[in-house]
């Protein structure tokens, strides 16, 4: 099979690779021929992390991804060969910059139907943090529009996991603010649903009270956790919830005004399931189906904001280079392979 891969004498290079394909599905595992894929912040974290005296065998990065059931495990039971879905995968295992991969069932879901493979496979990583972190990390419910009258702030609203968080919070019923800093972003965040964008490269209270804002009762830090913490601990409401996703640089601290107010403190890793087999993986499939039939009702909406070409090297190190300028906005996709 063609890979994109990192290899002994080349890493952190990306190289243009023939690999064997991965063995016969056991268990609940699929083998998916994959179709489109994305990038995420995690492929430059690895890719960095990774030295070439630990490369025994080429390390193919990679999760987020959309495609084709081509085989099934003996337990898998949820899907059937030909089935086209979508997933963001396993972080232990290796990534979507190969033709063929293999992926427990419980973290795959079928695509949707209104959308591409490119479309599709921009949204798996990103729509699983958000989700997971505002309403199963968070005492949050999306349906019912139960959070009326109630405001979240969203810092980095225009990245990929920003703009699924604002529709989200929107869908739930939340007076959405975002932050952005350039009128493309700014354009685009109010395109995803935000109805106020405010800078964050500017103190950020002063600008909510401008709007006649004193204080929300969620913020979501998608961007520098120690940055930000200072001030998000003023303008959070007592017994408010702020939602992270940044390691921080250094300590926090979690006492006044933190502890004052009661502010919950909540950390999403959307890779935790996979990583640590939790009995409850099978969440990812579930969330991923229900988001497919929203995007399917027209109550979400895509955040792929290019396709860079087919899936090689130098497509993807275009790929990891934009992402890595901070100032990509939406999701940047690759689909199909050379000839």
């Amino acid at each position: 099979m063609k890979a994109v891969a990192l290899c002994r004498e080349s890493a952190p290079a990306l190289r243009d690779l023939v690999l064997p394909p991965p063995q016969p599905p056991q268990g609940r595992d699929l083998l998916i021929r994959v179709e489109a894929l994305s990038v995420n912040p995690v492929d430059g974290k690895l890719r960095a992390g990774t030295s070439a005296a630990s490369l025994d065998t080429p390390r193919i990065l990679g999760w987020d991804a959309a495609g084709v059931v081509e085989a099934m495990g003996e337990e898998a039971s949820l899907f059937a060969s030909g089935d086209e879905v979508y997933y963001a995968g396993d972080v232990t295992r290796p990534g979507c910059n190969a033709q063929y991969q293999l992926v427990d069932e419980r973290l795959v879901a079928r695509k949707p139907t209104t959308l591409d493979f490119a479309e599709a496979a921009a949204l798996p990583l990103t729509t699983l943090t958000a989700w997971e972190l505002l309403f199963q990390r968070m005492p949050l419910q999306l349906d019912d529009r139960r959070h009326a009258g109630q405001r979240l702030l969203v810092i980095g609203g225009a990245g990929g996991v920003g703009s699924m968080a604002i529709q989200l919070a929107h869908h739930a019923g939340f007076e959405v603010i975002a932050t952005a800093s350039r009128e493309a972003s700014i354009d685009w965040c109010r395109r995803m649903g935000a109805q106020h964008v405010i800078d964050h490269r500017q103190p950020l209270l002063p600008q909510l009270q401008a709007l006649g804002i004193d204080h929300v009762q969620v913020a979501l830090n998608l961007a520098d956790t120690d940055h930000y913490w200072d001030e998000l601990g003023e303008l959070l409401a007592p017994q408010g919830h702020v939602g992270l996703i940044v390691e921080p640089r250094g300590p926090l601290r979690i006492g006044d005004p933190y502890k004052a107010k009661c502010i919950g403190i909540h950390w999403e890793f959307m890779f935790a399931r996979a990583r640590f087999a939790t009995a409850d993986r099978i969440e990812q499939h579930r969330i991923l189906n229900r988001a497919a039939s929203m995007i399917d009702a027209g109550q979400l909406r895509g955040t792929l904001s290019e396709v860079l070409g087919p899936i090689n090297a130098a497509n993807l190190e275009a790929a990891h280079q934009r992402l890595a300028s901070g100032r990509t906005i939406g999701k940047l996709a690759l689909a199909g392979w050379d000839d």
